[in-house]
């Protein structure tokens, strides 16, 4: 069977991914040559009239558009569904029949099955009238049933088509602040929880509250997950680059933090926050305890707001490496509320359950003053409210069944899925 790979573009360079497949495979499939794992093609489209008889053109559009870059969905797919459209439209005219998309972590479009227990609930809760029916006990896990209640209790009217608060269902940010506080063994405050669709668009909140103009600047680790760089374009800011370390494992140095600072600052740049994406993408690096209080004291320091990107908090393979949340790290140094802004990002696209297309995540917010939470609550509320599913799904991740629940579930270091089979002393494969 024949592979090729599409690569080269500009920003994909980096192939030591772990968490992103930055490339494209493209095989044959002997059984299905109209299999096609991909969305609609930007070329289903009628050509577009001539520029000259539109009244927007690249010379009169944003130009932080124009700056900003997303390559992961750029060049590389324009090429791959071109290529898609010749194989549907000339069958054999290329050396594969199938492409498979890469270029993003994407799981569940190559084949990875959804969390059965996850689906189980969210269908439950969108058709809560079968929840009463005798043939639902045969169909439906016993737990999910159960979740479904208390969720459907937490939702007004048990609408999952409704409008919820802005900051996301109370009941499900109760569920997830409880699930940080079993994590971590600090306080968590459902206020400080803020339900998205994902974590992108809290990041994008957090650039709209802290960048004013270009001369703000955002420290940003190199390599990194274009999100980032592409959101401080597009919000007006300013990169400011830090470089990890491929020799040390791709560590963060405190040393180039503080380099890259003052060079910043010396160009005229007000740096206002640190990003760190831990553990990294697309580095896959864990960092150690003791870098990460650097980090912290670093931030305390310097007066920066910390943006922890932990979304891959459960893409830890190696037995001697283990995630801290950088919330768990701040409370063990004795510091609070007062003392550093912290922002903290989950996603559900990430982890074991890959469930990107439902969109769910949220941020936790602490470290802010009163008239600063009423600022970001503004900016949620003007987009009404994240999608239910992707909030049922937030907290369904934070306290996914536990052992002796029909269906318990955990990951090993090893990345192999073990599954509770009742009756048993012991997990089973």
């Amino acid at each position: 069977m024949r592979r090729s790979v599409i690569g080269s573009a500009k920003a994909l360079s980096n192939r030591s991914c772990q968490n992103h497949w930055n490339v494209l495979l493209l095989r044959p499939l002997a059984s299905s040559p109209s299999r096609f794992l991909s969305s609609t093609s930007v070329l289903d489209s009628p050509p577009p009239p001539p520029s000259s008889m539109l009244p927007v053109s690249l010379d009169n559009i944003n130009p932080k558009v124009l700056k900003c870059e997303y390559a992961v969905r750029g060049e590389i797919v324009t090429l791959a569904q071109a290529l898609q459209e010749e194989l549907k439209s000339k069958p054999g005219s290329h050396p594969f029949d199938e492409i498979l998309y890469c270029n993003i972590g994407n799981p569940q479009s190559l084949g990875q099955q959804p969390i059965t227990f996850f689906r189980e609930v969210l269908a439950l809760c969108d058709h809560p009238s079968i929840l009463d029916r005798s043939e639902t006990q045969g169909l439906f896990s016993a737990d999910a049933i159960e979740r479904a209640w208390q969720i459907l209790d937490q939702i007004p009217g048990r609408a999952t088509g409704a409008y919820s608060h802005s900051q996301g269902i109370k009941g499900l940010r109760d569920t997830i602040a409880a699930g940080i506080e079993a994590r971590d063994g600090f306080p968590a405050d459902p206020n400080d929880i803020f339900l998205t669709d994902g974590a992108s668009p809290a990041v994008h909140m957090m650039m709209q509250l802290l960048i004013r103009s270009e001369k703000d600047g955002i420290l940003c680790p190199i390599p990194q997950y274009p999100l980032y760089s592409a959101s401080i374009a597009l919000h007006g800011g300013a990169l400011v680059p830090y470089y990890l370390d491929e020799a040390t494992g791709w560590g963060l140095e405190v040393s180039e933090l503080k380099k890259q600072l003052a060079d910043a600052k010396s160009k005229g740049i007000t740096p206002r926050a640190l990003v760190v994406i831990n553990p990294g993408n697309p580095t896959g690096q864990v960092l150690a305890e003791d870098n990460q209080r650097g980090i912290v004291e670093f931030c305390k320091q310097e007066g920066l707001v910390l943006l922890a990107d932990e979304v891959y908090q459960e893409n830890v393979y190696v037995p001697e490496k283990k995630f801290d949340s950088f919330k768990k790290v701040a409370r063990s140094m004795g510091y609070g509320e007062k003392d550093i802004s912290l922002v903290s990002f989950q996603s559900v696209s990430k982890g074991y359950y890959g469930e990107c297309g439902k969109r769910g995540g949220y941020m936790e917010v602490t470290g802010f003053g009163p008239e600063i939470r009423e600022q970001i609550y503004k900016v949620a509320s003007v987009n009404l409210c994240s999608n239910i599913s992707g909030q049922i799904l937030a907290s369904l991740v934070m306290s996914p069944p536990k052992v002796n629940f029909f269906s318990y579930l955990f990951v090993s270091y090893a990345c192999d899925i073990w599954i509770y089979n009742p009756g048993l002393d012991q997990p089973k494969l």
